[in-house]
């Protein structure tokens, strides 16, 4: 939970709630607990979240307005969190009973005026008895009506916080199992499953493509790996799946395509399930030429097909009465199609996207996913948590485009764009459009700007600018520890990255800083402020300046 690696746990998984929890660095279900209570809109516009954190890390002071709210409030650091926090203060300070602070809970959510008015004179009585001053309980009081608009149930947030540390542990300490687990409960909805297998990725567990000889109908943990289960293949229906799992239980595994279609009766699985497998990648354990395992699947078929029929009349062969390496040499009597090349890879990787809904084996943007950390930070699954108007870059893949003519004449064009952890809509207005129409193609890989737009509760990206990954540039500045801390340093790094940003704002080449510390580089990428127009000469102004820069490539990054 403190490094914010949140995919997958109860409640936890927005990006905003990302950072709350690293900050925290929650040390107990009553942490948990907490943080799931305040992450509502009023205890956010109050501010109580980075006051609840500091407090928790000694940043900031824990103060009670008087001693008997220290048994109370402790557990939240001196924060009222919960109803059941008020109702006790009324009990233990003002002498409530339990029904009456349940009658003082009602009144406070519902804002009744006579009836608070009511129980503030009966709450600072009972208060003067236990010697609070009148001046105290009086304030206290108003604190808690305060809190009472936003204040949570606890016995609901702790059963929650009780699941959100669970999920949590099996995550911790069963990585493999519980993100398997994960992707076969979501495997209906595209979206979770391509972002938890984003997820498996950085966790540095590969997701394997589908096997006829090893998956099974779920995905399944085999070591340190997770392998595609053959239910979230299109076109694979459940008789298909059964079908060949009995085969491969009965009479061990498949040894071509030939084989598996001799073994499995033809109405359980038809054409279309079969070139589905052939597209994922499912046999390529027995035969990895996708393309040939396609031409020759027509005349395997009606092979199979017709020793079916051979069989069903009692006309088998003298291949079918052998056993054992006879039965290999009758589906190696099955006819072939002349040899063909494989699929480019573009075109394998296609095909597997269109049966599978995601890239498994392989992603066209796979290669620059350590280096999009650092121009990119934010990914397309994480876009719903961003505010409206939020400036983002992203490092994306186009793969779908609707060129659109306005009313006036001008041309738009209304995209589909992915990246490794999921997909989203996005805009291009005719202004951007009439300057980089030409870079909007399906399969361009592109770095995106734009901003963040909400309509209808959809969110899409408007993009403003684009650029092929292949020329995007950023500079890179080493700095040593002690440089990177000095102000003065500091304040003549600015002032170059200034004087290169141009004029007109228009400046999109990033800047990322190398700081070396305790045997470890670190990337810093500076702000939007601090893109520069050339990165040629922003290196020449750094180095004249007694700076170490270069020029990085995105691809070679």
């Amino acid at each position: 939970l403190a490094r914010g690696e949140l995919e997958g746990v109860f409640q936890l998984e927005s990006s905003g709630m990302r950072q709350i929890v690293r900050d925290l660095k929650p040390s107990g279900i009553e942490d948990i607990s907490s943080v799931l209570a305040l992450y509502r809109p009023g205890p956010l516009d109050a501010g109580l979240i980075p006051k609840f954190i500091n407090r928790k890390h000694g940043r900031e002071a824990i103060d009670y307005a008087h001693d008997i709210l220290k048994p109370i409030l402790n557990e939240t650091y001196g924060i009222m969190v919960y109803q059941e926090q008020i109702m006790k203060i009324a009990q233990d300070m003002a002498g409530y009973s339990l029904g009456q602070a349940d009658l003082l809970r009602r009144a406070m959510g519902k804002k009744k005026k006579s009836e608070m008015e009511k129980h503030r004179e009966m709450f600072v009585e009972g208060a003067g008895k236990n010697n609070v001053k009148p001046s105290i309980a009086d304030a206290l009081f108003e604190q808690m009506v305060q809190f009472a608009e936003y204040c949570f149930n606890k016995s609901h947030s702790t059963a929650y916080g009780y699941v959100t540390y669970q999920t949590a542990y099996l995550k911790a300490n069963y990585p493999v199992e519980y993100m398997a687990a994960l992707i076969t409960a979501n495997s209906g909805e595209q979206d979770k499953v391509q972002k938890y297998i984003a997820s498996c990725v950085t966790m540095n567990i590969q997701v394997q493509s589908p096997d006829i000889n090893r998956s099974g109908v779920d995905f399944t943990p085999t070591g340190e790996s997770i392998l595609f289960g053959l239910n979230a293949v299109r076109n694979v229906g459940q008789s298909a799946v059964e079908a060949l799992l009995v085969s491969r239980e009965e009479k061990g595994e498949f040894k071509s395509l030939a084989d598996l279609c001799d073994r499995v009766d033809s109405r359980a699985i038809n054409r279309r399930a079969l070139e589905s497998l052939i597209y994922c990648g499912a046999f390529d354990n027995v035969d990895a030429n996708r393309n040939q395992l396609i031409q020759d699947l027509e005349l395997v078929m009606d092979w199979a097909q017709s020793r079916a029929k051979d069989r069903a009349s009692g006309q088998g062969n003298l291949f079918d009465l052998m056993g054992g390496a006879s039965q290999q040499s009758s589906f190696e009597t099955a006819p072939k199609a002349p040899k063909v090349p494989d699929f480019p890879q573009q075109e394998k990787l296609r095909l597997e996207k269109e049966v599978l809904g995601f890239y498994i084996s392989d992603h066209p943007l796979k290669q620059l996913q350590e280096s999009a950390k650092i121009l990119a930070p934010i990914s397309l699954s994480d876009l719903g948590d961003r505010q409206e108007g939020d400036s983002i870059s992203a490092i994306v893949m186009l793969t779908a485009v609707k060129a659109v003519t306005t009313k006036k004449g001008d041309r738009m064009a209304i995209i589909t764009i992915e990246d490794l952890t999921g997909h989203s809509e996005a805009v291009v207005f005719p202004k951007s459009f009439e300057r980089i129409g030409q870079l909007i193609v399906p399969d361009a890989r592109l770095m995106v700007w734009g901003k963040v737009d909400r309509r209808d509760d959809q969110v899409q990206f408007i993009i403003d600018d684009a650029e092929p990954i292949e020329t995007v540039r950023m500079v890179m500045v080493e700095l040593e520890p002690s440089k990177a801390n000095d102000s003065q340093e500091q304040y003549r790094l600015r002032q170059i990255l200034q004087e290169q940003r141009g004029e007109d704002h228009s400046a999109r080449i990033s800047v990322v800083a190398i700081v070396s510390a305790h045997n470890r580089r670190y990337f810093v990428r500076f702000g939007q402020k601090f893109r520069v127009q050339d990165e040629q000469s922003t290196v020449t102004a750094l180095e004249k300046e007694g700076f170490r820069a270069r020029v990085s490539s995105l691809v070679s990054a």
